[in-house]
């Protein structure tokens, strides 16, 4: 019966962390939450930052009544064990990073396109379908006659065309068929981004499964050793790693690339991109950035799998992971062989001690005293360090600071002059986050300013109606480049 096939399947899916995210009672604010989080714009977060803005956000959900009794920590550990967030400790990293599962991105995506329901049949969609039929069509077809009448049909359009444009009859969409196609460009790039995360799980499953077949099948373990040595990168050989590699080859085509920025400038200067909302028009300006940082994330998991593969083979650390496999099923066999002749109330004839601890009283413990090692001498004022274009990241990335209202200060204050520093920005706008509009002008003028090579001082009201002053790197801004501050 079709319908047994269908529900056992079903049961199989909803064991999965997508069904149960969509399932779970508190699946809305999971969601909200990661997708407020961990969104394009930052698709990792430090843990400590991570679990500060969970933390922030659970306080504001407990203050309007929502129970939410654990702290942000045990949530995001549940969500870990859930299959919604996944945990990476990067190369060169201070702490381990989360970012959003594959399961978690789908769900969240599958829910925004609920909240925000497209036509169920479009002309844009229709002509999409109808195109690629006739291109499998034509690019399928052997027969030379035939191709070449489709070629000759298709150059005497061409020439009937251009004679039209060049008599003055051009022929365009209309607004809303223009809207209508670049929304639905944008939903199918969407789902282009999704899938990177897929394809990265791809190779670490192809990963999980090429070890233990080294571990486990010895057919299989001399194939894959003997092609290993040989050079061969197993995983990018494989069907997903050709798949990804011909992709990532089209991606960072430069030819490919040019072609793809110039018709996305083309479309947004078009008076029909001004009807996008804000959030579709930021995802396609940033849709080639986008794609080269997800691809080149993938990019540089595939590099990692081969190559810590081709090293665990060829430096012999197989031998040892076989060798505690072999003990593991050893071990196994035999408890299954005695399994039948000792009952599990019997007596064994066997001590095993278990660890412990020498527990003391607090009282014990002797206090540290730091006036007996006072060092000689009267404490020296230190003069105060300036801030760094160095140090500038790390503010950054542990502050959310109002970069839209500093670009506009900045954009106002190059509409009155044509170059001009920090101080002179200050100077007309105060300085309403305090050292953070500091950083965060500093933050911008490392990317959008020019240094001038010395110092100045800056100087700043705080929240308690202090003044400060700080010495700070001389940046300029031009009127040149205010459009990079749009």
């Amino acid at each position: 019966m079709k319908s047994d096939k269908y529900i056992s399947a079903y049961r199989q899916l909803r064991e999965q962390p997508v069904w149960r995210l969509l399932a779970s009672r508190h699946g809305p604010f999971v969601i909200g939450l990661l997708q407020a989080h961990l969104s394009d714009a930052e698709p990792r977060l430090p843990a400590s930052v991570f679990h500060e803005r969970i933390g922030r956000d659970l306080e504001e959900l407990r203050a309007r009544g929502e129970d939410f009794p654990q702290p942000a920590q045990a949530y995001v550990a549940e969500w870990l064990r859930e299959g919604y967030l996944e945990r990476r400790f990067p190369s060169g990293a201070a702490e381990e990073e989360y970012e959003l599962s594959s399961a978690a991105a789908t769900a969240i995506r599958f829910v925004a396109g609920l909240s925000e329901p497209r036509t169920a049949a479009t002309e844009s969609r229709l002509a999409v379908v109808m195109q690629q039929l006739v291109k499998l069509a034509e690019e399928t077809d052997t027969n030379p006659e035939t191709r070449t009448a489709r070629l000759l049909a298709e150059r005497e359009r061409l020439d009937r065309e251009i004679q039209q444009i060049r008599s003055g009859r051009v022929t365009t969409l209309t607004e809303a068929q223009a809207l209508e196609r670049i929304r639905e460009i944008t939903a199918l790039a969407d789902s282009l981004v999704g899938d990177f995360r897929r394809v990265r799980d791809d190779f670490e499953r192809l990963n999980r499964q090429l070890r233990e077949r080294l571990m486990d099948d010895e057919a299989s373990r001399g194939e894959v050793l003997e092609r290993l040595f040989a050079g061969v990168d197993v995983i990018g050989e494989s069907e997903a790693g050709r798949t990804f590699s011909a992709f990532w080859r089209l991606l960072t085509d430069p030819q490919q690339s040019a072609t793809l920025d110039d018709a996305l400038d083309q479309v947004l200067s078009r008076g029909f991109a001004g009807q996008l909302q804000v959030k579709d028009r930021r995802f396609l300006l940033g849709l080639t950035r986008t794609l080269l940082a997800q691809g080149g994330m993938v990019h540089e998991v595939l590099q990692h799998f081969a190559a810590s593969l081709k090293s665990f083979v060829q430096s012999r650390e197989y031998l040892e992971q076989r060798l505690v496999n072999q003990r593991l099923k050893e071990a196994q066999r035999a408890a299954l062989a005695l399994k039948e002749e000792i009952g599990a109330t019997d007596a064994l004839e066997y001590t095993l001690p278990l660890t412990s601890s020498r527990l003391s009283s607090v009282s014990q413990w002797s206090l540290y005293d730091p006036s007996l090692e006072v060092p000689p001498g009267a404490m020296q004022d230190a003069e105060a360090p300036p801030i760094g274009l160095e140090s500038v990241a790390d503010l950054v990335a542990q502050s959310e600071i109002d970069f839209r209202g500093l670009k506009a200060n900045i954009r106002a204050v190059l509409g009155e002059r044509s170059q001009a520093s920090i101080a002179d920005v200050l100077g007309r706008f105060p300085a309403s986050q305090g050292l953070g509009s500091v950083v965060g002008y500093v933050a911008l003028g490392s990317r959008h300013g020019v240094p001038a090579g010395r110092e100045e001082i800056v100087e700043w009201q705080g929240g308690d109606e202090q003044y400060r002053k700080a010495r700070i790197p001389a940046i300029y801004f031009l009127r040149e480049r205010v459009n990079e501050l749009v």
